[in-house]
């Protein structure tokens, strides 16, 4: 099995690829960091894993790194796991880069990582894309506008895609995280219901792609309030969400 995954140097990208390297996949590591991903990819099992220090948002860098991985034996599953959180506020016009921060590395990069991979995928009428969302693109929340707007668009895209792509015998799948022990979350200065450990995360990622499920929501308590929160008329939401706590924004 060849797996391909950005945001592999930290976090639920980390996980994931520990995870299907104890499988015995071969494995192409996408973060911005060349040290920690040159020091996961030694102390993986297996051999010919290769990484790439790049930054997802260079459409160009990592379209070179997806023909290199795809040259030396073909593709399985890719995940386009990169993602960065910041509180954004509109009214504060310094945050303009960071909302285009935001959306360009969680939304617009997952579309240059599956760009080289599915014109392969499509000639041997296989292989797997997975898009991590979040349970923060359900409904939109207060501060996090440039958040939960890039995940609600990553949850759509993938079902547009998913749809594309399935009469090519492709398979798109998208999983929502709920809050996953990270370093994203690590400084989230609010209690986090249900959190989970990242490899334990990556376990049970892993299985929902396994039954190419088309949308996953972990963990499953999360799934529950995800399902009321799309059931809530507006006024009710609004009640509760205004007063919902912050991320911070950067200073």
């Amino acid at each position: 099995m060849r797996v391909f995954i950005t945001g592999a140097s930290s976090g639920i990208g980390q996980a994931l690829a520990r995870h299907y390297a104890t499988r015995g996949a071969t494995l192409g590591l996408v973060g911005r960091r060349e040290e920690a991903l040159r020091d996961l990819a030694a102390g993986l099992p297996g051999g010919g894993h290769r990484h790439y220090a790049l930054d997802v948002r260079d459409r160009a860098a990592l379209h070179a790194a997806g023909r290199d991985f795809l040259a030396a034996g073909g593709i399985d599953l890719v995940v386009a796991n990169a993602g960065i959180s910041v509180g954004t506020l509109t009214e504060e016009t310094g945050d303009f880069e960071a909302f285009r921060a935001v959306i360009d590395t969680n939304l617009t990069a997952m579309v240059a990582t599956f760009e080289p991979f599915i014109p392969a995928m499509k000639q041997a009428r296989r292989g797997q894309l997975a898009g991590i969302a979040s349970v923060a693109g359900i409904r939109g929340l207060p501060g996090a506008g440039a958040y939960s707007a890039s995940k609600a668009a990553v949850i759509a895209y993938c079902e547009s895609l998913r749809n594309e792509l399935s009469p090519h015998g492709i398979r798109v799948s998208t999983i929502a995280p709920g809050y996953i022990r990270t370093p994203m979350t690590a400084h989230n200065p609010y209690a986090m219901p249900f959190l989970m450990d990242a490899d334990v995360f990556a376990g049970k990622a892993a299985r929902a792609l396994d039954r190419s499920a088309s949308y996953a929501v972990i963990p499953w308590q999360m799934g529950v309030v995800a399902k009321l929160m799309r059931l809530l008329p507006d006024a009710v939401y609004d009640h509760f969400a205004v007063r919902a706590p912050r991320k911070p924004r950067q200073s």
